[in-house]
């Protein structure tokens, strides 16, 4: 390496070291904000699918779980896109900053956020209306493990996987100058993270919400799926491990966190009245 572009070089390394820090920095925020909150919750609204937030503080959480659980995870993809808008710069060329691309990457998850609490919220009043939904509750989430488990094997999810493990090949194949460019793209690479993960998500309704343990064995699966080279092979041992789990709570619903209450009784009878 000459000289100069060592010299060239120098810059880009402290930038792309500088943003990735951003991003650690803010998933450990993120983790701290969400093991205080699950410090400080009761008991009840642990059971509760909502956790008994209204719509502005859920969302909160759930843009903060989305930090804490996908920066870690996109983080190459930025930081590959960052490199290239570095390189356009250095050249003299029009260049976009990182955070448009990680702001449209986090509406996605947002509106994902809005759409989880309008459904969480009509099953809490299904279930406030159904003594049937009440007493299955368990049963239910055992299903929905069980499909996030077979989930895993589907053709959509193993192509969202394809595309989140090669950001160069993104960056390529996607594309797009200018701000509003930039914030398609990000708008893109974030749905196929939702289409990869989003039923990873779902199961935290039955294993609760703010179930940190939970949460952070799923940041290990996504980030083993994205970025090791044993990531396709994970995905596949993930479906065996949800979908043995999910059938075993399909009788023996009681194994489910929001199915036990603080005194072992159902909790979830009273989901809809919190």
């Amino acid at each position: 390496m000459t000289t100069a572009s060592a010299a060239a070089s120098y810059p880009l390394a402290r930038e792309r070291n500088a943003i990735l820090a951003s991003l650690l920095l803010l998933a450990a925020g993120a983790w701290a904000l969400l093991v205080w909150r699950w410090a400080i919750m009761d008991d009840g609204d642990m059971m509760s699918l909502t956790m008994g937030m209204s719509a502005p503080l859920f969302i909160a959480i759930w843009i903060a779980m989305m930090v804490a659980m996908m920066f870690p995870t996109a983080a190459p993809m930025i930081l590959t896109f960052a490199r290239v808008q570095s390189n356009r710069r250095e050249q003299g060329r029009p260049f976009v900053p990182a955070w448009m691309f990680v702001g449209s990457y986090l509406v996605v998850w947002t509106l994902a956020g809005l759409l989880a609490f309008g459904v969480a919220t009509g099953l809490e009043a299904l279930a406030g209306r159904s003594d049937w939904l009440s007493d299955n509750a368990g049963r239910i989430g055992g299903g929905v493990i069980v499909l996030a488990g077979l989930y895993q094997l589907s053709p959509l999810k193993r192509a969202c996987l394809t595309k989140c493990r090669a950001p160069h090949s993104f960056i390529l194949t996607s594309w797009r100058d200018g701000n509003w460019g930039a914030f398609r793209m990000g708008a893109e690479h974030g749905l196929f993270c939702l289409g990869c993960c989003w039923l990873l998500f779902v199961i935290l309704f039955p294993l609760g919400m703010m179930n940190v343990g939970a949460m952070a064995l799923i940041t290990l699966l996504i980030f083993a799926e994205k970025s090791t080279p044993i990531g396709r092979q994970m995905a596949t041992l993930a479906s065996l491990g949800l979908v043995v789990f999910g059938a075993i709570v399909l009788f023996v619903p009681d194994l489910l966190p929001t199915v036990m209450s603080a005194d072992g009784g159902q909790s979830m009878d009273g989901m809809g009245q919190m």
